[in-house]
């Protein structure tokens, strides 16, 4: 049987079980013009399983494959992956980053945008300089050998010379970019012969271009024309005007393009996080003082509308709060009510005092536009250091999106407040928070020529269709392809955590007493995941005995062979904490624990392999915290899937059980990372077990394959199942620890 085409583009020798089927399913999908749904655990090789066919039909069908992912470390891996292709089959790739972290001169978008203008300007005006003093030479010699029309037309250019050369001197005096400026001067060739002799991170660009006094921003995108690869951020995807513009630098039409998203169960977070809109006290008073000092006859309306939400903003949080104390953290406050619109909208109208909201806002938005405008020409003409942008344009434009948009389907008014750190003062923020992200992604899913989304963790498919918008869909699930017997997973009988439960004294020091035992028997390192932060910091403080508060690791003696063990070394993760700088410190140790949330960072696209994880324990059912953003999500849910036919109510399963166990899957999969390693999970929750929970087991909700491999265990005899196990494969160095 001869090899299937899309193998040319596969750089190793020889693809890891299901790799190949995979391979072959997704390369059908993608002739059929349907989008594909891949589940695979890890050692899958999911990246390269789409990947590969994707190029090749990429190859066959003139377009260009688009591979996005939100973490990092998994950017990083697809650009060793492209590398290797590559040295196979050659293939024209650019690895792409937003300008911020590409600029050489530290300047904001806005900034870059009127300097690149004012520098393209100037540029070219000198080209026409140049070009001109080129043929005023050739009529003055035409006109001294007795041309009478060469010196007349002479004439006539020397006129426009002195036009152009005044200019020059303007722009000689405005702010520009020399980096720019050299891309346009200078033979840059030589860059893009380097660009694509391999595949070039961000960083390689911006290290070459700066040697150079080179734009490297500016030059990749130069280069990014019908290349094969693009691989880049979530938000080049998600955002409908940042992908607008990705695709024309790509010079693609959307029909031309084949997206990959990996860790795909996050793109319905992202989605509805750029679909968010947001303004903030902060941005209304600024507006406020720009509108004071305008004497255009457009100050007075702007004035009213925005003096009017701004009073209601700060009326609703006040009213809102009460006597309750703020932090640094945004905070919610409820302004939702079922039978008429939110609270700030009332206060806004009772508020406000002009002569008609949607003519005055759009009086606003235009004097906003204007300032704009005024701001650009003094920063390009000079007048100005920075190029400020109106604040009254963007306060302007959000309140007229809150009026005409703050009713529809899915989107549901929010206020929040926070005290600054620096000042003290405590501010408000207005938000439109999406519920549906669909309503962002089915367009992009709609327009491009085929998707495929990848995870560890896409599975209920139909679930995934209904959020993101998907239509015709190929869906693949490939279970983790190394050996059964190199892992255990336990459901740990402890009684249910459920949140009205966890300060039962019984009930900690069960779950205590397990996080012991699964420390104390884990020849290596233990992750351990909890339902939140102040959850894993009870827990390190328990075991520790450290005070609230003091994070860090906490040590205790060992204990004698057959006593009750304090555990080694436990890290404690938090919010706000380095989280590369902890988890260097947590693999540096030996038999160490980190305690951490499920919610946090280190739950998925981390790897620990080896020692450096061999035991992950999830505590409880991590259900997130039911806010009234949740349940807006829930109650959108209920109305947009309420033909679904399901045992539970969309609302439920879809914004809440489902995203949950995604996410406790997501913890288990940090340990057995390759095809030599082995390790331990325990679920530590009745819930997870075969006993009979009704309504509130979870056992269900995960995928088959995994539900059979779910052993309920004894917590009191869960070290001996570990011992065994370690034992097993001789993971103990020296006597193993006594039960």
């Amino acid at each position: 049987m001869s090899e299937s085409s899309h193998l040319r583009f596969f750089p190793y020798e020889e693809p890891y079980p299901n790799q190949r089927e995979a391979m072959d399913r997704v390369a059908n999908a993608l002739d059929r013009g349907q989008d594909v749904l891949f589940e695979g655990a890890p050692g899958t090789g999911k990246t390269l399983s789409a990947l590969v066919p994707a190029l090749e039909h990429a190859r066959e069908h003139d377009r260009t494959v688009v591979i996005t992912t939100n973490v990092h470390q998994q950017m990083r891996q697809f650009v060793e992956d492209a590398r290797a292709i590559t040295r196979e089959e050659p293939i024209r790739a650019v690895v792409f980053k937003g300008k911020s972290s590409m600029c050489h001169i530290d300047v904001d978008y806005q900034e870059c945008q009127t300097l690149r203008d004012t520098t393209r300007e100037m540029v070219e005006t000198e080209n026409e300089v140049r070009e001109l003093e080129s043929r005023q030479r050739e009529l003055l010699a035409e006109s001294r050998e007795g041309d009478a029309g060469a010196a007349e037309a002479r004439e006539a250019i020397m006129e426009e010379l002195d036009e152009l050369e005044a200019e020059v001197d303007e722009y000689e005096a405005a702010n520009v970019c020399e980096h720019y400026r050299n891309n346009l001067t200078r033979d840059t060739e030589a860059f893009f012969g380097w660009l694509f002799e391999d595949v070039r991170t961000p960083d390689d660009v911006y290290e070459y271009a700066d040697e150079r006094e080179l734009c490297g921003y500016e030059l990749l995108k130069e280069g990014m024309e019908g290349v094969d690869l693009v691989v880049c951020n979530y938000h080049h995807l998600l955002d409908p005007n940042i992908r607008e513009q990705f695709f024309r630098w790509i010079d693609r039409d959307p029909s031309e393009i084949i997206t990959v998203f990996d860790e795909a169960h996050n793109i319905e977070d992202a989605a509805r996080d750029h679909a968010t809109r947001t303004l903030t006290e902060n941005t209304l008073d600024a507006a406020l003082d720009e509108v004071a000092d305008s004497d255009d006859s457009r100050a007075e309306p702007a004035e009213n509308v925005l003096r009017a939400f701004r009073d209601a903003l700060v009326e609703t949080y006040e009213d809102g709060l009460g006597f309750g104390a703020v932090d640094e953290s945004w905070e919610d406050v409820s302004i939702a009510n079922d039978d008429r619109r939110d609270d700030l909208t009332l206060a806004f109208l009772r508020n406000y005092e002009g002569k008609g909201i949607d003519a005055e806002t759009e009086l606003a938005v235009q004097l906003g536009q204007a300032i704009d405008e005024e701001y650009e020409r003094r920063y390009r003409d000079g007048e100005a250091t920075t190029r400020s942008e109106s604040q009254t344009l963007a306060a302007a434009r959000f309140v007229a999106t809150w009026i005409e948009d703050g009713t529809e389907f899915g989107q549901f008014p929010v206020v929040s407040v926070r005290r600054d750190a620096g000042t003290d003062e405590v501010y408000g923020r207005a938000e439109l928070y999406t519920c549906i992200p669909r309503n962002v992604t089915s367009e992009l899913f709609d327009e491009v020529a085929a998707s495929v989304l990848m995870s560890a963790t896409l599975r209920p498919f139909d679930v995934t269709e209904d959020v993101l918008g998907l239509e015709d869909v190929a869906s693949m699930a490939y279970g983790m392809g190394y050996p059964e017997a190199n892992r255990r997973t336990f459901a740990a009988d402890v009684p249910p955590l459920f949140a009205a439960d966890r300060n039962d004294p019984e009930t900690q020091e069960a779950v205590a007493s397990l996080l012991r035992d699964a420390i104390r028997f884990t020849p290596g390192n233990t992750l351990a995941f909890f339902p939140s932060y102040a959850e894993a910091e009870r827990y390190h403080e328990r075991l520790t005995g450290a005070s609230p508060g003091s994070g860090g690791a906490g040590s205790g003696p060992r204990g004698d062979a057959g006593a009750p063990a304090d555990p080694g070394p436990i890290h404690l993760d938090g919010p706000g904490e380095d989280e590369e700088r902890l988890r260097s410190e947590f693999v540096a140790d030996d038999g160490a624990a980190l305690f951490t949330s499920l919610w946090g960072t280190l739950g998925e696209g981390v790897s620990f392999d080896g020692d450096d994880a061999r035991t992950v324990v999830v505590v409880g059912v991590p259900y997130p915290h039911l806010s009234d953003r949740t349940e807006a999500v829930q109650d959108a849910y209920d109305r947009a899937f309420a033909d679904r036919d399901r045992a539970r109510d969309p609302g439920w399963t879809y914004a809440v059980e489902i995203p949950t166990i995604r996410k406790t899957r997501q913890a288990l999969g940090r340990v057995i990372r390759g095809p030599e390693d082995f390790g331990v999970r325990i679920l530590a929750d009745r819930r997870y077990t075969t006993a009979d929970m009704g309504k509130y087991s979870v056992r269900s909700a995960f995928p088959p394959e995994e539900r059979e491999e779910l052993l309920d265990v004894d917590p009191e005899k869960l070290k001996f199942a570990m011992l065994n196990f370690y034992q097993d494969h001789d993971a103990y160095d020296g006597p193993p620890p006594s039960p």
